[in-house]
């Protein structure tokens, strides 16, 4: 196997790898997509960061056949990868290593998947992105490579919310409400409906017994909005809380890195803030306009894995018109209305 010779493709190898789902694509060196593929989640904090990017493989795989190329060979001049849970500079290295082992390009190089989220949304290296999805972080950055970051692994570092925390505080208030704990909430007649059982202790019981895939615990984030809707306290609060963690991020790495006062893009992803509920939605743009009354905020709807590729071609010195290419085979960022 040649290492130097790419079989017809100069262009990246682009990765985002979240924690609920993995996307990859092949992009050409004039912005073409080649080929795209969808994993399951990406958790080298678990696996190990080996196999961690070795459960990568049948994704390249896949893309690599779509664009009529044979696995095992190098597929593009650069490899461009935003992973979910690098979180620290040893994590990134451990992961950098990793995919630099393996025959994808002929360089690489590894990121948080939150820088992903801000080149989805930015024309340049220029602003704050807050991920709300299955976990929560928020990334600053400027064009001298200054940056503005946060630990992020979880109650440990001080984060709350996303997907899987809203969750599982749901499931806190409500198995509370049901025992006498707690105070009332219509979270857990919600929760139990939901699943088809007598209560929302009973859905816990069900999910430690594996009679109930524990996986499908994001769910309940459907069930929090829907009870939130009808007017719930609890629900409303945890809603009123997320919208306060998300604003809060922003404002510090905005701080940060000197950009409250002036008009800086402040990208918002991730499966909960892409949904756009309004409950959440109106809440957030309320204290920012309160907090950071210059930031310009924006969802993106495009698969992050844009981002990834736009980095790539960064790398690679691409030209504007090239990156117009690619970001026209995906959805478009859409602004907040103020």
């Amino acid at each position: 196997m040649d290492r130097h010779q790419p079989e017809r493709v100069g262009g990246v190898l682009a990765i985002d790898a979240g924690n609920s789902k993995t996307d990859v694509a092949l992009v050409s060196a004039d912005g073409a997509v080649l080929g795209s593929a969808r994993g399951g989640g990406f958790q080298p904090q678990l696996d190990g960061a080996e196999q961690a990017v070795a459960g990568l493989a049948p994704l390249v795989e896949e893309v690599a056949r779509q664009a009529g190329l044979r696995p095992g060979r190098v597929l593009a001049s650069h490899v461009s990868a935003c992973l979910a849970n690098a979180d620290l500079p040893i994590e990134e290295q451990q992961l950098q290593a990793a995919l630099a082992a393996r025959p994808w390009g002929l360089t690489s190089h590894v990121a948080n998947d939150t820088f992903g989220l801000l080149r989805a949304g930015t024309d340049g290296p220029r602003g704050v992105a807050v991920v709300c999805g299955a976990g929560i972080n928020c990334v600053g950055l400027l064009p001298d490579g200054r940056t503005a970051r946060f630990p992020a692994l979880g109650h440990l570092t001080g984060d709350w919310g996303g997907g899987g925390g809203l969750a599982a505080e749901s499931m806190w208030h409500a198995t509370r409400a049901e025992d006498g704990r707690g105070g009332p909430t219509a979270l857990a007649g919600a929760i139990a409906g939901h699943f088809g059982l007598p209560g929302a202790t009973e859905v816990a019981e069900a999910m430690h017994l594996g009679r109930v895939d524990r996986g499908r615990l994001h769910e309940i984030v459907r069930v929090l909005f829907a009870t939130a809707e009808q007017g719930d306290p609890t629900a409303l609060m945890l809603i009123d809380r997320q919208a306060d963690e998300i604003a809060r991020l922003a404002v510090v790495a905005l701080t940060r890195l000197d950009l409250l006062g002036e008009p800086t893009p402040v990208v918002l992803g991730g499966g909960v803030l892409a949904a756009r509920h309004p409950l959440l939605i109106d809440n957030l743009t309320a204290r920012l306009a309160e907090a950071a009354p210059l930031a310009e905020t924006r969802i993106v709807v495009a698969p992050p894995v844009l981002g990834a590729a736009l980095l790539g071609l960064d790398h690679l010195g691409a030209s504007p018109q090239t990156q117009r290419r690619l970001r026209a085979a995906y959805p478009t960022t859409s602004p907040v209305a103020a």
